[in-house]
């Protein structure tokens, strides 16, 4: 999978969950309360699911949800 496909992916999983936020120029999803703590925890479910990763709780800061580039960064880091 490409880093373009994932970021792809990551897009319409957080469509599925809020598709009234722009997520390709949003940058600052987690420090604007743009996603709210429900949000992440879906969020964070479906990226497991999708991309075979575990979200350890040392993942779960905000530099690595902010935007769709920091996810797929995460995800990425988490795949290898």
């Amino acid at each position: 999978m490409t880093k373009d496909e994932m970021k792809e992916k990551i897009t319409e999983i957080l469509e599925d969950i809020d598709d009234s936020i722009d997520y390709a120029s949003e940058e600052h999803l987690i420090d604007d309360h743009i996603l709210d703590s429900f949000a992440i925890i879906s969020l964070v479910g479906e990226l497991e699911d999708e991309f075979d990763i575990k979200v350890s709780a040392v993942d779960m800061v905000a530099s690595n949800f902010n935007s769709v580039d920091d996810m797929a960064q995460m995800v990425e880091r988490l795949m290898a």
